[in-house]
């Protein structure tokens, strides 16, 4: 029953984003024309609910020759490829405002887990364990305000998992909420290190008991 309720409040405050949000839009499209040359928007293809693959939409921040379909994790130096808009974008999350766009039209919610890049097997499996591929991917969820870039792939899922077993109206405000102060804070934004932070905390732990 929440489901529906779930998908209703999507369609709602995503219009409702879309219509206040534009002149905002428009400033952006015009900073990262100026910045640098390309299109605007960035697409890459993702994985939906139960596994289906859709073409999620970002504020381009990243040079037209950036190696396609490689989470920025994955690049060995990330830094050459990111914009100067595009650092700001990312920084403040602002690349991801077009994905209003694919909660409007069902193909996210505005919580959920994180919709992984097609090729990103790891992460998929990982996520088969918890069944977190089941639902509606979102614009931020349970795995972001709890460390986002900073997480393991392991740790990432069951976060993912714990979101589906949890789902309901208190977890996705608390979703919400949270990844305000996040975005607000920056934290967890790691550029070329997924799990960096958290292996570094971890060692820092373990030579403080030796």
């Amino acid at each position: 029953m929440y489901m529906k309720v779930k998908r209703l409040i999507d369609i709602i405050l995503s219009l409702i984003g879309i219509i206040v949000l534009s002149p905002i839009f428009l400033i952006l499209i015009i900073a990262i024309k100026i910045d640098s040359r390309g299109p605007v928007l960035f697409k890459q293809k993702r994985v939906g609910i139960n596994k289906t693959h859709f073409n999620i939409l970002k504020f381009r921040t990243m040079r037209i020759d950036t190696p396609k379909d490689t989470p920025t994790h994955l690049l060995s130096n990330p830094e050459q490829y990111i914009t100067k808009m595009g650092k700001f974008l990312r920084k403040t999350s602002l690349d991801e405002l077009p994905q209003i766009w694919n909660i409007f039209v069902g193909q996210m919610s505005i919580i959920g887990p994180r919709p992984a890049l097609w090729n990103q097997y790891d992460l998929i499996a990982e996520r088969d364990k918890y069944g977190a591929n089941d639902v509606p991917p979102g614009l931020t969820g349970w795995a972001q305000i709890n460390g986002r870039d900073e997480l393991p792939i392991e740790i990432k899922a069951k976060l993912d998992g714990e979101y589906v077993e949890m789902i309901n109206p208190w977890m996705d405000v608390k979703c919400f909420f949270g990844t305000i102060v996040s975005v607000v804070k920056s934290d967890g934004v790691v550029e070329g290190g997924t799990g960096e932070i958290y292996k570094e905390k971890r060692e820092k732990m373990t030579s403080k008991k030796l």
